[in-house]
């Protein structure tokens, strides 16, 4: 989850702004370094999540696991 007053803060925009847009961003370098490979639509676990986690969190949206 993205903080909206960070979102707000650091790049002019709301966190759901953030959060719709790193997804493709994310994906699409991915594919471009030929971690991710393929055509057409993956199903999901069809590509390999860890890049793409590190990735997240390099650009300022970690994840993590919230047990309750």
């Amino acid at each position: 989850m993205v903080d909206n007053e960070e979102s707000m803060r650091e790049y002019g925009h709301q966190a759901v702004v953030l959060q719709t847009a790193l997804n493709p961003v994310i994906a699409l370098e991915l594919l471009a370094a030929g971690a991710w490979q393929g055509t057409g639509v993956a199903r999901a676990g069809g590509v390999p999540a860890e890049p793409f986690l590190e990735l997240l969190a390099d650009y300022g949206a970690p994840h993590g696991i919230s047990e309750r």
